[in-house]
């Protein structure tokens, strides 16, 4: 019971992450960017407390594959800040929540597993759930929803591609792998803002800074910790079905709190997506 309340606290800490990054004003890259710092020192903290090393040998022998799954994370978490932005929380996290559907897609032709008629059926009902989010009836091309609900769907490629490359990576787990994939991160962003928008952390002002604060140390350090001491005593399955309290809850926050309006057809698909998504996770766990 521990194991999941510590599970469902987690994902619904990150459900609120829409909330805070809202309050930022700082351009996407530079929030991703102080994120991975902030998060990647708060566990450093937390593995200080723990006494816990940090296995450099295993590292070495997955260093390309933590590098690149870093990056694609760090990048991942742009294109959800841009989505943010463009569409509401609840769109845009539906959108991202496609990725488990993406990776079901792919990974039977990167590693060759079978696809049976059940996982075929969630997918064409997944994405026939992600039509109905985009909505074609009532959001048109080049409207704002439609470009954040095209930075959540790049954001959920990004993400489909962190959990692939997690799949090949096999001597470094847990915090450690996030620890690492943050370096990462903080290594490709740090030029990737220089080059860009640049560095203007003065001007997030002392609210900004403090949602900033907010989003690496709690719904990012403290949130990673939380979600990783537990996966070690809960099955495949029992993670998979809690984790889906982060769309939950995000949607929630975007309608009550942040006075979002989302439409009965996107409903519908979102029902769909996730409906379908955890199906497959429970399939998928008990094959």
């Amino acid at each position: 019971m521990q194991a999941k309340f510590k599970i469902i606290l987690s994902m619904a800490v990150f459900g609120t992450l829409g909330i805070f990054i809202k309050n930022i004003p700082l351009s996407s890259g530079e929030i991703a960017l102080f994120r991975a710092v902030i998060a990647a020192i708060s566990i450093l903290l937390y593995k200080f407390v723990k006494n816990e090393k940090i296995p450099f040998d295993e590292i070495k022998k997955d260093l390309l594959l933590l590098f690149l799954s870093g990056t694609a994370m760090g990048f991942n978490w742009i294109f959800l800040f841009q989505s943010y932005r463009y569409t509401s929380v609840s769109i845009a996290t539906l959108s991202y929540y496609f990725a488990p559907v993406i990776v079901m897609a792919v990974c039977p032709i990167l590693f060759r597993e079978n696809l049976n008629l059940k996982q075929i059926i969630c997918f064409v009902m997944s994405t026939l759930g992600l039509v109905l989010v985009i909505d074609p009836g009532k959001i048109l091309p080049g409207s704002n929803s439609f470009i954040g609900i095209c930075f959540g769907l790049s954001a959920a490629v990004l993400y489909a591609t962190v959990i692939i490359l997690n799949k090949l990576i096999k001597n470094v787990t847990g915090i450690d792998r996030t620890l690492i994939q943050f370096f990462a991160a903080i290594i490709i962003l740090f030029p990737y803002v220089g080059l860009t928008d640049g560095i203007h952390l003065s001007a997030a002002g002392t609210y900004g800074i403090i949602n900033l604060l907010v989003v690496g140390i709690v719904h990012t350090g403290i949130t990673y910790c939380l979600y990783f001491s537990s996966l070690k005593d809960l099955k495949g399955q029992e993670a998979a079905i809690l984790s889906y309290t982060d769309p939950l809850v995000a949607i929630i926050v975007s309608v009550s709190f942040l006075g979002e309006t989302i439409s009965l057809t996107q409903i519908l698909g979102g029902i769909l997506i996730l409906g379908f998504t955890l199906l497959n996770e429970i399939k998928s766990h008990d094959t």
